[in-house]
């Protein structure tokens, strides 16, 4: 059997599959199980008790991670004059308008994370990069703050270099996100944790009926699965 096969197998018989566990001792395992030779991600699956396909119990947003994604974001901006500048000043990656609509659209260029555009540029960047942008989960989105007049793009682009993230609800009823990063500390991690389900929780949808979180599972990218007491979780958070 492979190495890494014995190490994987030796990673899952620690886990108990029928427990729930604390939000510290789930991140405690995570940290201890990330073996691998890079720097492994930590992420987040939390189901929630919604029907996405109901337009009422869409849940989408954005989170500001108190320490961030411990990854570096490259943040693209879509802007003209005082807009562009204020962005460069904040420390976009790439500023541009027709001349970054043609790039990628021309190029396929896509060495980027996150974009933002100010109103006046959204008709062509729907225009000439929807198909492109939006598949991939690019598109900057009103609902998720990246659609901004241009006295806002500064915060907005510090925000997103610092560890904003955005997620959307699939069509399981499940939120997938990363949280960080395994090398991070391990209370850097429980605080961007509840910082996300905090969020969750306020953006739960009116319409949406019995109980809410109804699992949570926080893994390595390696590494198996740790279910998390939804209980706990949800007490710490609301206290956020």
């Amino acid at each position: 059997m492979p190495k890494q096969s014995r190490r994987i197998s030796a990673h899952k018989a620690k886990v108990n599959r029928t427990q729930r566990y604390s939000t510290s001792e789930a991140i405690a395992m995570v940290k201890e199980m990330a073996t691998a030779k890079f720097d492994e991600s930590v992420d987040v699956a939390v189901r929630l008790g919604v029907n996405p396909r109901h337009a009422d119990q869409m849940v989408r947003g954005a989170c500001s991670l108190p320490h961030g994604t411990g990854k570096g974001v490259k943040v693209v901006v879509f802007a003209q004059g005082d807009a562009a500048r204020f962005a460069e000043e904040a420390g976009a990656d790439f500023v541009g308008a027709d001349d970054l609509i043609g790039k990628i659209k021309d190029e396929g260029w896509l060495d980027f994370d996150k974009t933002v555009a100010t109103r006046d540029m959204m008709p062509k960047l729907a225009r000439f990069l929807g198909r492109v942008l939006g598949p991939r989960g690019l598109m900057p989105n009103p609902k998720i703050g990246t659609v901004v007049e241009a006295d806002k793009i500064a915060d907005t682009v510090t925000s997103l270099k610092k560890g904003k993230i955005d997620f959307r609800v699939e069509k399981a009823g499940i939120i997938h996100t990363r949280i960080g990063l395994a090398s991070m500390d391990a209370k850097a991690l429980e605080e961007n944790f509840l910082s996300l389900l905090s969020t969750l929780i306020r953006l739960k949808p009116a319409s949406a009926k019995g109980t809410y979180l109804k699992s949570i599972t926080v893994s390595s990218t390696m590494g198996p699965g740790v279910k998390v007491d939804t209980n706990d979780a949800q007490r710490q958070a609301e206290g956020v």
